[in-house]
């Protein structure tokens, strides 16, 4: 049977310093997750019912709730990269996290301002 290994069994224990920075960036990540659920409740809850189509609120609801499951699942597995990486004196994981928060960010206000332009 397969067993996970720890990430404190791992390789060696690096400096402090870049451990903390690590798990600093992960919970900034996880506030971005945070704010991006509060987002999608507000447009579930308070966008105002002539806002573009009817299902216009559930659409943009959605995505933001997704791209937040996205940003939490993804942040903490970059999280393990980056501790991984650290702790064997291996190169840090590419930024792929960035992709996808920009490019969901950047699609969710480009269909926000189209169903808003549509509610006209």
């Amino acid at each position: 049977m397969l067993r996970k290994t720890r990430i404190g069994d791992v390789g060696e224990d690096p400096d402090y310093r870049f451990s903390l920075a690590n798990e600093r960036t992960f919970l900034a990540w996880i506030r971005t997750s945070l704010a991006l659920v509060a987002g999608g409740v507000a447009a579930l809850t308070l966008l105002p019912d002539d806002f573009g189509p009817s299902w216009s609120q559930e659409v943009v609801g959605a995505v933001l709730l997704c791209l937040a499951a996205a940003v939490a699942v993804v942040s903490l597995r970059r999280w393990e990269a980056t501790e991984r990486a650290l702790r064997t004196q291996q190169p840090l994981p590419s930024p792929s996290l960035l992709r996808v928060v920009a490019a969901g960010v950047a699609g969710c206000a480009l269909l926000i301002l189209l169903l808003a332009l549509l509610g006209r």
